[in-house]
């Protein structure tokens, strides 16, 4: 096992456990109109990545032609909850209509 299996392993946290899931916006949003929703994400990134590395979570802004989404991985749903919220209080802000898929376990080693 070399550095980079043991700084997966780090990320993924004890459990090794990793959800994926998304959230739509229709019709699409431009990236002016999302700066505070992609402060939010970096913001949780960093939050997360900022410890002693046992924490994953990462959330992506896609803009689309037909909708722009935000896919969303971590190793705890219970934390992403809490982002969530944020979350969708900001698209709530932008008076966006939105969508969240169900979450996905992923396989290990997917991540």
């Amino acid at each position: 096992m070399g550095a980079k299996h043991s700084a997966a392993t780090r990320e993924r946290g004890s459990t090794g456990t990793v959800w994926a899931y998304a959230y739509q916006i229709v019709p699409p949003q431009t990236k002016t109109r999302l700066a505070a929703v992609r402060a939010l994400l970096d913001q949780e990134h960093s939050t997360a990545h900022n410890g002693d590395g046992t924490r994953a979570w990462a959330g992506r802004l896609i803009i689309g032609a037909k909708a722009t989404r935000i896919l969303v991985v971590s190793d705890s749903l219970e934390h992403s909850a809490e982002v969530n919220e944020k979350l969708e209080t900001e698209l709530r802000l932008l008076q966006a209509t939105f969508s969240m898929s169900e979450p996905v376990l992923l396989p290990a080693g997917a991540a």
